[in-house]
Order: C-alpha cells, then sequence, then structure tokens
C-alpha cells in the first residue's frame, strides 16, 4: 500500500547501520522521532504522522531487527542501548544536533528511556512503554526473582509464533498465527481494524529478523523454574531484566517533561499480563510455577506508576493519559484520534517551556 500523502522512506548510512526511516515535515522542522515497539516498523506510525502539524519534522525508523533497517545482530548484554545508540546515530547522519522530542512505544518506549538517560531530549513520550525494570521475572521492587533472570529473555518466546512469521504465514488458523496475534494483543479483540490496514500491518510484522540475533534471541538453561534464562543476542534477552533497567531516568538531569500513555485494556505491559511468565505459571499454563512467594505475576504498570511519581518527586514533570477502551497501541484504535490531539498537545506545550 501506498504511504499516506507527505511521508516519504528511504535508507540513510549511519555509522552503525543503514537504517531505513520513514519521513513527514519540513526538513527544518522540530525533530520529533518515533520508535515503534517489538514485532512492528516505523510505518506502524504512518497516521499519527500524517496528523502531525506542520511545524514538526517527524522520523520513524525501523529498528535494528524489523522492517527494512540492515540486518545485524543485537547485543542484548546491552539492554535496549543498541536501539538508543542507532537512534542517536540516525540523528547524527541527519544532521540534527538539537535535543529531539522522543516517543517509543512499547519496547520503543523502553529504548526512548535509556536514551534520555544517556543524552538530552527535550521531551519523552512513552506510550505502553516496558516496565522500567524490564520484562519478566521480577519482583514489585524489580530484584530478580531469581539471581539468573530465569523466567525472563529468548526463551520465553512462543517457536510456533517465530517459526510462522519466519515463514510469512497469513492466516488466521492458529492462536499463534501473527496475524491473530496482532489481533488479541495489539489492540482489543472488539476493535474492527480496516482489513487493509490490518493486511499492512502483518506484512511489517512479518519483516521481523527472526533467530538468536533477532527474535526471540538465543536462551540458557537455568536450575529454576521455568527452567530457561536469558541469553545474549536478540531482543527479548533486550528485555529482559538482567540487561533491561531504565529507572535511572529519575536521575536524569535537566528532566525532561514526559508524556506517559497507557490504554487500560493492554494486555502486553500490565499487571500480571498474560505474556509474562509469572502470570501463565500463576494459570497453569506453563507447569511446576513455584508460587507467588517466589515468582509473582509481574506489575508492570505500578512499577511505571511508582517510578514516574518518583520523577516527578525529583522535580519532574509527567502528564500521565488513561485511553478507556485502547489496547497495547493506543495510537492504532479506536483511541488513535485522542492519541494524536494529546501527543501533539504535549509537544506544543514541551516546546513552550523549552523556549
Amino acid at each position: 500500500m501506498d504511504l499516506p500523502a507527505g511521508i516519504t522512506a528511504r535508507t540513510v548510512e549511519t555509522d552503525r547501520l543503514s537504517v531505513h526511516v520513514y519521513e513527514s515535515g519540513p526538513a527544518d522542522g522540530m525533530p520529533v522521532v518515533l520508535l515503534h515497539g517489538n514485532l512492528s516498523t516505523g510505518r506502524f506510525y504512518d497516521q499519527v504522522m500524517a496528523a502531525a502539524p506542520d511545524r514538526y519534522r517527524l522520523l520513524a525508523p525501523d529498528m535494528r531487527g524489523f522492517g527494512r533497517t540492515e540486518r545485524v545482530a543485537l547485543d542484548a548484554t546491552r539492554g535496549l542501548r543498541d536501539w538508543a545508540d542507532d537512534t542517536y546515530s540516525l540523528m547524527r547522519a541527519l544532521g540534527i544536533e538539537q535535543p529531539v522530542h522522543l516517543a517509543g512505544w512499547s519496547t520503543g518506549g523502553a529504548a526512548a528511556a535509556t536514551y534520555a538517560q544517556d543524552r538530552p531530549v527535550a521531551s519523552l513520550t512513552l506510550i505502553d512503554p516496558v516496565s522500567p525494570y524490564g520484562f519478566g521475572g521480577v519482583r514489585d521492587d524489580g530484584t530478580p526473582c531469581f539471581a539468573d533472570h530465569a523466567g525472563s529473555g529468548g526463551g520465553t518466546g512462543n517457536a510456533d509464533y517465530a517459526a510462522r512469521v519466519a515463514a510469512g504465514d497469513r492466516s488466521q488458523d492458529s492462536p499463534v498465527s501473527p496475524r491473530n496475534v496482532m489481533r488479541t494483543s495489539y489492540w482489543p479483540q472488539d476493535f474492527t481494524m480496516p482489513q487493509d490496514r490490518e493486511d499492512l500491518l502483518l506484512e511489517e510484522v512479518l519483516l521481523s529478523q527472526i533467530g538468536d540475533d533477532g527474535y526471540p534471541g538465543d536462551a540458557v538453561p537455568s536450575p529454576h523454574w521455568p527452567g530457561v534464562g536469558p541469553g545474549t543476542r536478540g531482543i527479548l534477552n533486550a528485555l529482559s531484566p538482567r540487561y533491561c533497567d531504565w529507572s535511572g531516568l529519575v536521575n536524569v538531569e535537566p528532566k525532561p517533561p514526559v508524556l506517559w500513555v497507557h490504554g487500560d485494556r493492554d494486555i502486553v505491559i500490565a499487571d500480571s499480563s498474560p505474556w509474562e511468565m509469572g502470570t501463565l505459571g500463576a494459570a497453569g499454563q506453563v507447569p511446576g510455577w513455584p508460587g507467588a512467594d517466589t515468582f509473582p505475576p509481574q506489575q508492570m504498570v505500578a512499577q511505571i506508576r511508582r517510578l514516574l511519581e518518583r520523577y516527578e518527586a525529583t522535580g519532574g514533570r509527567v502528564r500521565s493519559e488513561l485511553f478507556p477502551g485502547s489496547g497495547h497501541a493506543p495510537f492504532l484504535d479506536a483511541g488513535a484520534p485522542h492519541f494524536t490531539q494529546v501527543f501533539f498537545a504535549f509537544l506544543e506545550d514541551s516546546a513552550s517551556v523549552a523556549h
């Protein structure tokens, strides 16, 4: 499907890798960078870009391991710093020297927060971001359930799903077909995505790099439940609490304004998410669960909320927006019109404060 009017795409050579990026707005506009989530691409943001005021230059790269960006292994031991550093390299290659307005969805939210820990940003928008303590196998305070972080990382991915992505499966004959996972997880099940739009987004998902260097990543055996721990390569290991930690955002000075967006029907980033091993164990779907005292379901939203409360208490400015009826991606489902209104109003306010 053709790109919406005003949006272009190209590949940019950086000093780290060749990055495929979607762009809109004037070359001298205020830069706004949109980082997508796991198993998606920058194309997921095209409707947000199409709705942008003229004063902004929007950039939505395909992140390492996804879309049409050069296939380069993801070093999970750096958490999401490969993504953060790739983004900064892209800005340098484009000649953008000023702090950017940075937004990230899900995995991209954790990458955006990681970026903001390392270098200044004009503002930070977190769209249903991964918890500041990573995904899976942590207690409420962010400490690991097991010292080796068992129950997180590449070994927790669904092998059937990964194989179907690799095979380009466009069917709806299995709960773990890429189409059905998108329908049940990216937006609420009672939201009807237009068929041509769903087909387009599915094609983007099917561009994901599958294997140890991409999704889900490698794994190592563990003596602890469920018998597997994080490896060192690929996206799910980068999200493991062993390596992913953006709780240091509270120590950043000066503190950029933060917008936190959350769909109240998100099942991916949620308290007791059905995608997380503690919840799956408690539901009897993974045998041998050692119980809530040893491996509690992760309370992801509560962890984000407490971290941002600390951010405010130490001088930061936070705007929180709950989207009733929206799922994991409010900018894609019924919440999309309200999302664009809230997002661009936040950017306007942040720009006016900065000046």
